[in-house]
């Protein structure tokens, strides 16, 4: 179970990767986000402190800068 979770945060982190390179936005970033969730979740499994550390970080910046975008202008 884990190792597939694993395989399917990192697929989605590659496709959010590549999507938001091509300026797909919102998507990009909320791809981002959801690869970033499922990984903070297999660190979690894992009890991995530095990889817990770094999907929490990296995915409430991007909810962070996805929030204030949808504040200061109304819109994702």
């Amino acid at each position: 179970m884990i190792n597939q979770l694993k395989w399917t945060a990192t697929a989605v982190l590659i496709v959010g990767t590549a999507v938001n390179s091509a300026g797909y936005y919102p998507l990009g970033p909320l791809l981002l986000v959801l690869g970033g969730l499922l990984w903070l979740v297999v660190s979690i499994q894992w009890r991995d402190a530095a990889m817990i550390a770094t999907n929490a970080i990296m995915t409430l910046t991007a909810i962070g800068g996805l929030a204030y975008k949808w504040l200061t202008t109304g819109a994702l």
